[in-house]
Formats: structure tokens, sequence, C-alpha cells
């Protein structure tokens, strides 16, 4: 269980999970993560997210990766120190310590000063004991359960970019502190220096290795006394000393005997008056062992009226909130190295007073071993004009020598930046989701448009260039109708004639997508394909005759709203060629002109019911293709004379569910996916009727392509 407690944290971590996701593993296994962990897509720097976020993001990261916990958070850690350099907080890294020891014994300090901006924060605390060899013992406290792991990654990573050394971490003890009044998570790490030859593995010589360590040590141990006589000697004939030995003398002059020579010097008493004293620091608190008030500052007095009187118990006035220790010399000994937070009782406060902000105090604990005394060196903990306002302070309340003058005022400025900051990411984010929602839209309309023309003439009228048109020497051009479909109209609802259609045009619609033909366009119960056009292809007649096998045999899924049996459909089919292009400016449509698309509609309108009726060119194109196809012989046909004609009956080497694209687990069901989908264009499916109204004496109508004139909606050319 990683987190038991009700906590918030800054977007800050999640941007920095987040990074770490997609710089070791990709955008896809963010974008994995983020939908298995149920989260938005992006966090704002400043704005606070509850913990649980983070936690799930984590433990779904160990599922998909298959990585332990420990793992995890170690590498994160690691992450989130480069994060943080990247992200501006390099400086002020570097300048908490010369050292790691020191480094660690200032991350309070910087909590602190970081709290200041990020009110909401809940950091860590730490506490370092230093051992014998060079072994530390680092105390980490934390509200949060089970994210210790995170803590060596981070600390290996400062070693060795800012000290270039390596450590090892180990956890020794993880419990609940007793101590703490937070019953905070207490775990104690083991920190060793890993021995400097496990640095250099990289050398392939460690006999040299070891002879070249032996021989700077000596130089090193050296180099002190021949510094000293240097000093001492003036040489009459001085000897020329090589370049290496000059900069090693320069090295080690610092780093020798000479760095802890220095010893201070204090004065036999304290040259300062007790009265100029609690002056110059009017918020200090002096107290024994026992906790019993010996002395405090003149302004402390006046907001905490009763430190004046004698004797009184500090812990009756005050209570201590960070570190969240017991107030007692032994706890406060023990984080002597940290910022010290008191908080004033509400209850000891005077009445006219209770309704303000009780008062907070900031300061260094410093141990005063001859007298046995505790002195706490503070300031007011102010972040912003607004809470010195509150608590009815003036910046002449602080001495002048008070950084917490400085900090308030610079802090307000970065109170500001930072609000402009989040604003600005809120726009940022909104920007973010509206070019998303505009990307989708977008995706629709172009779909929409593809559907209406081909995909490269579209590009070209979207680019604002104008079409030419194309000629294509060959190509096979499809028409088909409904038989009887003027009775079905004058016996039937508008709405049912419109079902029934739009029924059986998405099932055309998807096998053009299945045997990847161009839909021209539609008129009533009129259906127009064209392969070959406008991409050329060799085996268009093959692909346009599979597609007429597969209209017959979806036509039999649609019901007629008259009989209630299926509907019978008329095909026709001719090969040849047309030229093609885009027509109109309101509403262009991408047409073909030629003597082809005659012939073709003439192919339909002198078809039989449920039939595939083929012209002698499209014939010779799928002889000897593994298509069954019979003559019907010698017939009249308008406009065109005698003409020998045949019907398509099967593909020899395709069974019907190949035909119909459909998948082979499915061979002894219906398609489900043929559904009508909404908003399927049909239009004016009397007005190609109204042009001819009668019927042939077969009970099938005649198609109005027989007339002299065709309907301008084909844009044919004869």
């Amino acid at each position: 269980m990683l987190l038991t407690a009700h906590q918030t944290q800054y977007g800050f971590i999640n941007t920095c999970l987040q990074s770490l996701v997609i710089e070791e593993f990709g955008e896809e296994t963010w974008e994995k993560l983020k939908d298995s962990a149920g989260v938005q897509d992006t966090f704002m720097t400043y704005t606070v997210y509850e913990d649980i976020i983070t936690i799930k993001l984590v433990q779904e990261a160990c599922k998909i990766l298959g990585v332990p916990m420990e793992a995890i958070l170690k590498l994160f850690g690691e992450h989130f120190f480069t994060f943080c350099k990247k992200s501006g907080y390099d400086r002020m890294l570097r300048a908490l310590g010369g050292t790691l020891t020191e480094f660690i014994e200032n991350l309070d300090a910087l909590h602190s000063y970081l709290a200041l901006s990020y009110q909401k924060m809940n950091a860590p605390s730490f506490r370092l004991e230093r051992g014998v060899d060079g072994k530390m013992l680092l105390h980490y406290y934390s509200d949060r359960r089970g994210l210790c792991h995170i803590v060596p990654g981070i600390i290996e990573a400062v070693a060795k970019d800012f000290f270039n050394i390596d450590v090892a971490m180990d956890i020794l003890d993880m419990k609940t502190e007793a101590e703490r009044t937070g019953k905070k998570e207490h775990v104690v790490f083991l920190i060793v220096q890993k021995p400097r030859r496990q640095m250099r593995r990289a050398k392939p010589n460690r006999l040299q290795e070891g002879q070249d360590i032996q021989r700077d040590q000596e130089v090193l141990d050296a180099a002190p006394l021949r510094s000293k006589e240097t000093c001492l000697s003036v040489s009459v004939c001085p000897v020329k000393k090589s370049h290496w030995e000059v900069v090693r003398s320069i090295v080690t002059f610092g780093k020798g005997h000479l760095l802890n020579t220095f010893v201070p010097i204090y004065p036999e008493q304290l040259w300062i008056e007790v009265k100029t004293f609690c002056d110059a620091f009017p918020f200090h608190i002096v107290f024994d062992e026992s906790l019993r008030v010996k002395q405090t500052g003149v302004n402390i007095q006046k907001y905490v009226p009763g430190l004046q009187t004698q004797k009184i118990q500090l812990d009756e006035y005050f209570s201590i909130i960070h570190p969240q220790v017991t107030f007692n010399i032994s706890s406060i000994c023990k984080f002597i190295n940290s910022q010290f937070v008191l908080k004033a009782r509400r209850e000891m406060m005077p009445k006219a007073w209770k309704c303000q902000p009780t008062l907070k105090l900031r300061g260094q604990m410093i141990w005063m071993e001859s007298m046995q005394c505790m002195i706490y060196l503070c300031s007011p903990k102010l972040r912003s004009l607004q809470e010195l306002e509150e608590c009815q302070m003036h910046l002449s309340d602080l001495a002048p020598h008070d950084t917490t003058r400085d900090l308030i005022l610079l802090n307000q400025q970065r109170l500001a930046e930072m609000e402009l900051s989040t604003q600005l990411e809120r726009k940022k984010e909104e920007l973010r989701v509206l070019s998303k929602h505009l990307a989708i839209e977008k995706k629709k309309t172009e779909t929409l448009l593809y559907a209406m023309l081909p995909e490269h003439v579209a590009n070209q009228l979207k680019e604002g260039r104008k079409v030419a048109a194309g000629e294509f020497k060959t190509c096979t051009i499809l028409f088909s109708d409904v038989v009887t479909f003027t009775n079905i109209c004058a016996a039937c609802e508008p709405i049912q004639i419109v079902n029934m259609l739009n029924s059986m045009y998405s099932k055309f619609d998807r096998l053009t997508s299945v045997h990847d033909v161009y839909k021209v366009e539609t008129i009533g119960d009129a259906y127009m394909v064209v392969g070959g056009v406008p991409v050329p292809v060799g085996n268009h007649a093959q692909r346009v005759a599979n597609f007429a096998l597969g209209m017959r045999i979806s036509a039999k899924e649609v019901m007629n709203p008259v009989t209630g049996e299926p509907i019978q459909i008329r095909v026709g089919i001719h090969t040849g060629p047309v030229l093609a292009g885009v027509v109109g400016d309101k509403m262009p449509r991408y047409c073909l002109f030629g003597d082809t698309v005659n012939t073709a509609s003439r192919m339909e309108s002198h078809g039989l019911p449920n039939s595939v009726h083929l012209s002698p060119t499209t014939y010779r194109a799928l002889e000897n293709q593994g298509f069954e196809i019979i003559a019907r012989g010698e017939i009249e046909v308008k406009g065109k004379g005698k003409m020998t004609t045949y019907f398509l009956i099967q593909n020899l080497n395709a069974s019907d569910d190949e035909i119909m694209g459909r998948p082979q687990t499915l061979l002894d069901h219906k398609d489900s996916d043929m559904s009508t989908p909404e908003g399927s264009p049909v239009a004016g499916q009397d007005s190609v009727e109204a042009a001819d109204g009668e019927l042939s004496s077969d009970q099938t109508k005649t198609h109005p392509f027989c007339s002299d004139t065709l309907p301008s909606g084909f844009c044919a050319v004869l």
C-alpha cells in the first residue's frame, strides 16, 4: 500500500513522471499508461492534484513494464533530479553545499524556501548522522508511505553529478516514527561511498592504476613539506619545475594541512548590551532544558504578550510544526541542523487577536553548552504582503538586517509570476484541447470530402488549384437499377423507399472498398461505379465484375417493402475510354464523359432481372480470367445497332464470402456490419422515374437512359 492518507501534490511531479516514461519507453507507452490509469492528458505545474493520480500511474507502470515498484521509484528519483536541473533549479541545488553531507543537511532549508511559493507542498524531512569511515545514516521522514525508494535514486544521482563520487544506499530500518506527532514513516538509510577504484573500471591496466594512485598519494603527502621549504628558502639558482609539478603544487596548496590552520578568536567578554541585543534581534527566545523562557526579543513580546511573564513554559505558548517532533530538548537536538517552525497557540493569545491568523516563527536552534540553554533565532514566517497585513504587522517590525523583509517583497513578485504562469498553462491546455477537437473535426470533414471526390482531386481543390481533366484509355463502367422501382414507389410511403435505398446503397458502398472501385454517384435507384479511374489499374474489368457479383448477392438481403421479398436489380457493364474531370463550383463533382458511359447505361437498361449484362469489350477483358460467362446473343441496342452481348454468371475461383469480403470465421453467418449508416445521401428517387413513367412488357421498367437524352447528373457526353 503506497498511500493511506489523503494527500495532494503539485503537477510538477506528474509532469516529471510523464517525461520519464516518454524518454525511457516512448510516447505510445505513456498513452497506454495514461489510458490504463484513467488520468487526464496533461498536468499544470502549479496546480494541486491528488496523490492517488501519481500512485495509479506508478502502479500501472509496474504492470505494463513488468518492473518492480522499487525499481520504478528509484528510476523516477534519478530522473526527478535531472528534470529539476532542466527546469531551472540547477544553480539552486548546487548552492546547497560543497559536499554531499552539506547538501543533504540543507535539503530541509530548500523545502522551507520552496514552501513560500508552493504553499500546499508537503515535503519530506531529512536528518543526517555522520559515522566512521565516511559512512552516514540518513533518516527520512514522510507522510507518504512506500515512496522511500525514490530517495536512493535522487541521492546517488546528486553524488555522481555534483560531487563526482559513487555512493551506495541500503535500507537499515523502516518504521513509524513514534516521537513525531505526525506519525510519519521513518526510514533509515546507510550511505557508503564506493572505493575510488570502483569508479575507474574503464581503465584496462589495474596494476598500473594502483601504482599511479600510490604515487599520487605520496606526492600529495609530501606537497605541504615542499611548499614550506620553498617559502622559507630563497634559491639563487632555482631549478625549473615541470608544468605538471607546478599545477600539482597549486592544487594541493589548498587541500593540505594549511586548510585547517585557521583558528577563530573570540573576545574575553561579550561587548553588547542586553537591551541592544534584544533590539537588534527582536524575534529571539532563550530557554533552558525544562523549556523555561529566560529571554525574548522586544517584538516577539509585542505579538505574544504572555512571554513577558516570568518563568513561563515555552510549550505553553508555542507548538512545533516543523520538524514534527515532540517539544523537548532531546528531540530538538536531534534535528539541530533543521529549520524550526513554531506556531503560537491561539488559546494563549489575547481575545482581540483570536480572529487574526496565528503567528508562525521560522528560524534556527543553537545549543549553548556552557549555559545549558537553547537560543531560537527566528523571524515571522510570512509569504506575502497579504499575510503581513493579516497579521497586522509592518516591515518596520522586522530588523533591518533580517532578510525576511526582502523575501516578502521578492516572493510577492514570485507569486504574481506563478499566477501568470498558471493562467498561461491553463490557456495552453485549452488551446491544446481545442486543437485536438479541431483535428478530429478536420478528419471528419476530409473523410466526407474524400467520399465525394477522389483523394488527389480533393487535395488539389483544398490547395486552391484547378483540376485538369484526364483521359483514360481504358476503364470499366457499371450501372445498376432496381427492377419495378416505379411500382414500388407508387405503393409505399416515401420513408420506406428511403430506408430501402439506404440499406441497399450502404451494402454497395461497402463493396466498393472491398474491390477498390470508385463510386461515381447515385440518382434515385441508379448506381454507377468505375474501375481504373481515377487511379489506372490493369485489372479494372475483374474488379468491377467481382463488384457486380457482390451487388447481386447483397440485393438478396434487401427486402421489397411491398412484397416482403428480396428486391431484384439489373446490372450493365461496358469497357472503353473516358474523359474524367471536376465540374461545377458550388457542388463540384468528379464526372465521366464519353460514349463508354452511354454504352454502359445501355447494357443496364437492356439487361434482365438479377443478371449482369456485359458488352463485347468487357467480355474480351474478362475472357480466360476465371469467370463463367454465357452468350446472350445478338440484340438491338438503341443508338448502337445490333450487338452481341453476354451474361456474367460467377467467378470460378472465388466463393461468395470472398466476393463479399466476409471473414472466414463468419461463413455461416450474415454480415453484421452491413447495417444502415445514418445520414447516407439519397435524393431525387422520383426524378429519373418521372422521365420514363412506363414499364416494358416483361414488367421491368425502361431505364431513362434508353431515351435520346441522358440525365445531366451522370455528366455523360455521347
